[in-house]
């Protein structure tokens, strides 16, 4: 009987353990998903700058690091890093589906402004992209003040 209970407790820890080392791998995600939209946001702001005319840079090289950066923009929210502090809102998780389609929604829109950055049709693609990002946050970032 000792013998069955220690296992138990043996199996009870280690449980114990595993589920810490989840949440630890959640933390990080979180952490890599604030770091990863900070960066896409530095870039948004930075093309958009140049799109408006403001300064003049390297329009093409931002508009490929927004097109990396949308590469798998539903993986960066799955399911376990709901929690602690994230602008994210409970919808990412409960309407799935929705936010998928709007995140494939930015891949593609980052992908045509990348390929027209070059080109005349920038601004206008940026827009597209710009209104992307917006039509996301409305319905799954917490407002900002």
């Amino acid at each position: 009987m000792k013998h069955a209970i220690s296992k138990v407790l043996l199996l009870g820890v280690a449980a114990g353990f595993a589920m810490a080392a989840l949440a630890a791998d959640d933390e990080e995600v979180i952490k890599y998903r604030k770091n990863v939209m900070k960066a896409y946001g530095a870039h948004m702001a930075a093309a958009g700058a140049i799109v408006q005319g403001k300064v003049k840079g390297q329009l093409a090289g931002h508009a490929k690091a927004l097109e990396a950066t949308t590469q798998d923009m539903a993986g960066m929210f799955p399911a376990g890093s709901d929690f602690g502090e994230t602008n994210a809102l409970d919808a990412v998780w409960s309407k799935r589906a929705d936010f998928e389609k709007k995140a494939k929604d930015t891949q593609a829109k980052a992908a045509a402004f990348a390929k027209a950055a070059a080109g005349s049709d920038a601004a206008a693609k940026f827009k597209d992209l710009s209104d992307s990002c917006k039509a996301c946050h409305k319905d799954y970032r917490k407002e900002q003040k």
